[in-house]
């Protein structure tokens, strides 16, 4: 893990999975990242890691409009990718401001932007209190990988 100050990333590499961490990012253990934004909202949106657990992504729906309450941990859509399809949950308590629309016509933003232009939801509220700053993530994405790796090697020994 390096941390380049001119782009404020960390990059991050464990086994075959590799990525760059933004550091004004929060983060959760279900690898969602958030940012308050300059209205103060809580911009929301998928990790690397997550997008990379997905596949290929083919659609994103919310369940919530505009200035519906959300409470953290609620289910407030779905996102399908090839691989498989999760509910979206609502990292913050507040109010739903809106969903990303760009994705209703380009959702290949959520991969290839992930930390920008890809994010999926705003809400106007409190972001989950155990949200983790970009060092504390790196050791959730540590064991993640590590739990990932021992499964294969467990698969290989009963093959």
């Amino acid at each position: 893990m390096t941390t380049s100050p001119a782009s404020r990333f960390i990059r991050y590499k464990r086994s075959r999975f590799a990525t760059r961490l933004p550091v004004d990012h929060r983060y959760t253990r279900s690898h969602y990242w958030l940012k308050r934004d300059d209205s103060g909202c809580w911009r929301i949106g998928l990790t690397t890691f997550a997008t990379r657990m997905l596949g290929d992504l083919v659609e994103c729906t919310f369940a919530v409009g505009p200035g519906d309450p959300v409470e953290i941990g609620q289910p407030i859509g779905s996102i399908e990718g090839f691989k498989a399809i999760s509910d979206i949950y609502a990292v913050a308590s507040g109010r739903f401001v809106g969903a990303n629309e760009a994705l209703d016509t380009d959702i290949t933003l959520v991969e290839s932007a992930p930390y920008g232009d890809g994010w999926l939801y705003v809400v106007d509220g409190t972001a989950d209190p155990e949200n983790l700053d970009v060092d504390e993530y790196v050791h959730v994405l540590d064991a993640t990988v590590d739990r990932m790796l021992a499964s294969r090697r467990e698969g290989d020994k009963d093959a």
